[in-house]
């Protein structure tokens, strides 16, 4: 909860976590930038063999990884991943794109 004016709201102050970059990496790895400037390297192995992930063990599958509403969303917006998710197990990386 915040106040601004005497005005009481329930929700967090802080702007909603936004993906606004993704480059696919080798071996099911992210490279992700967020609305608040930091780039994270995520690495999905661990979640491959969760059923709604599973077609993303084939490679080619996850690079095909793309920016729709502001997450990551492969197989036409079949597949995505929460912002937060991606923030919370992402390891900080320099904010440059990786070549």
């Amino acid at each position: 909860m915040y106040i601004i004016d005497d005005v009481a709201y329930a929700e967090d102050s802080r702007p909603a976590l936004r993906v606004c970059g993704v480059r696919s990496l080798p071996n099911h790895r992210l490279w992700v930038r967020f609305n608040d400037g930091n780039a994270k390297e995520v690495d999905f192995t661990p979640i491959l063999n969760d059923p709604a992930f599973i077609p993303l063990q084939d490679e080619k599958v996850f690079s095909r990884a793309y920016l729709d509403f502001n997450t990551v969303v492969w197989d036409d917006g079949k597949i995505d991943i929460s912002p937060d998710w991606l923030y919370k197990n992402g390891v900080t990386v320099d904010s440059v794109m990786p070549a």
